[in-house]
């Protein structure tokens, strides 16, 4: 009895599973699913050469997505039913963590890919830290910026507002930046960076202490690039493409550009692109979005791009509606990382900042990215439950 007592405070039992007005979002729902169902498609386009040459299968890749695809909506879907914003209370503490580890883990063990070292091999699975610590730093963040709202947004001196608006938070983000930073993974460094503020944002921390800590983070940004040979080169070749080898470093970037500029506005068509034969490095990975560009044209760039921002959109919706503040934080936290990933890796293939490795949700190439993105969507989708109860 005692513990169907302590399990009910995280789970929904029986019949509190009966009421009426617990369904998850069903617009919400249909948007992720249209995103993976395109994301599938693109990734098998884009990687269908390199999987065949490299691997001797074309859908070496595909099978990769739908497996990962499948294993994270199995392990997610009960708690989509089942889980109550308790339960994603607890995890915090867990999953932050577990993150903690792995990035402590990665740096002795990792291995080395795109100048940092980020990626654990663990038996058949490749794990990617960074991305496990970004949600479970919107989870902590939002635990804190709740559970000390009244401080956080007090304007009254002496009330907390620095304490818990600033160094409460900056003390979970800062381990995961130092971590991160100690792996030369600059693009991590800047979304983990631009998330923790926007978070506090969210939470209601005032303006001067929000630029005070931007600040913090572009410096440390700025500092990792000064004594980082490799991230030196991208920023050059991101300032200089026209004078920098276009057989060497600005090769990717301008394969990319002729990818995107070549599909017009209709594109070449499904499957007929040409860059990624050998042009584009690893077409299904960073550099997707040139392959959707070339193949489907401006239009289907504009598809793809109106699909993630309705699905952010909703989300903030869903946030709007949130039955506490926890919950709403949570949410506005996953759907602004979704954005934020998503305009990054749009602006360094269309060279309009330095070739830093940002994937893009959905599309590129990643176990852990996709099954960490799966996990994400449905963590919206079971806070969306309480949103349409009755109250």
């Amino acid at each position: 009895m005692q513990k169907e007592n302590i399990l009910s405070v995280f789970f929904f039992t029986r019949e509190e599973q009966k009421e009426k007005g617990r369904a998850p979002d069903t617009v919400f729902f249909t948007l992720v699913l249209l995103l993976l169902v395109f994301g599938a498609a693109m990734s098998y386009s884009a990687s269908a050469v390199y999987a065949k040459e490299f691997y001797g299968d074309s859908g070496y890749f595909l099978k990769r997505y739908l497996l990962f695809s499948a294993l994270a909506i199995f392990v997610t879907s009960p708690l989509v039913l089942l889980a109550k914003p308790a339960f994603f209370r607890a995890l915090a503490w867990i999953l932050y963590g577990i993150s903690i580890f792995l990035l402590i883990l990665v740096l002795f063990i990792g291995t080395i890919g795109g100048g940092a070292r980020r990626w654990l091999i663990l038996g058949p699975l490749t794990i990617q830290p960074s991305e496990i610590a970004k949600l479970a730093l919107i989870l902590m963040l939002a635990l804190v910026l709740a559970k000390h709202e009244k401080e956080v947004l007090s304007t009254r001196r002496g009330k907390g507002s620095f304490r818990y608006g600033v160094l409460a938070p900056f003390a979970l983000i800062l381990p995961i930046l130092l971590l991160v930073a100690a792996e030369k993974h600059i693009s991590g460094l800047l979304i983990i960076g631009m998330i923790g503020v926007a978070m506090l944002f969210f939470g209601g921390t005032r303006l001067r202490y929000l630029l005070m800590l931007f600040s913090l983070i572009a410096a440390a940004g700025v500092l990792l690039v000064l004594v980082s040979s490799y991230a030196q080169v991208r920023v050059n070749t991101w300032l200089h493409i026209e004078e920098v080898d276009p057989l060497g470093s600005a090769w990717q970037t301008l394969q990319g550009l002729f990818a995107i500029g070549s599909g017009g506005i209709f594109g070449t068509g499904y499957g007929k692109g040409r860059q990624k034969y050998g042009y584009v490095a690893e077409p299904q990975n960073d550099f997707i979005f040139t392959v959707v560009c070339e193949e489907l044209g401006f239009v289907g760039a504009a598809l793809l791009m109106l699909l993630v921002l309705t699905v952010v959109l909703r989300g903030f919706r869903i946030a709007s509606r949130a039955p506490d503040r926890f919950s709403a934080l949570v949410v506005f936290g996953i759907s602004f990382k979704l954005a934020l990933q998503t305009a990054l890796n749009v602006a360094v293939v269309t060279n309009s900042m330095p070739n830093t490795g940002v994937s893009l949700p959905f599309f590129s190439s990643g176990g852990t990215f996709l099954a960490m993105q799966i996990f994400e969507m449905g963590v919206v989708l079971a806070i969306s439950r309480f949103g349409t109860q009755r109250r």
